[in-house]
């Protein structure tokens, strides 16, 4: 058994475990990303890369009614 008694100072060390953690800050990182690229893609056009909006349109219907 032992002897709670002794006059001997012990250093005792305590550690301490947390349980991994920090796999909820990469995950909120890829979910960014993936908001970013799917943003950039959606309003390609208008940020200029790479969709034809054009100003001028490609045919002109002209009715002309004589009476």
């Amino acid at each position: 058994m032992a002897d709670d008694r002794d006059d001997v100072e012990r250093e005792h060390t305590t550690v301490v475990e947390t349980g991994g953690g920090g796999g909820g800050g990469l995950l909120a990182v890829v979910l960014l990303i993936i908001v970013v690229l799917v943003l950039l893609y959606v309003f390609r056009a208008d940020l200029g890369l790479g969709g034809s909006k054009s100003v001028i349109p490609s045919t002109v219907n002209v009715n002309v009614n004589h009476s």
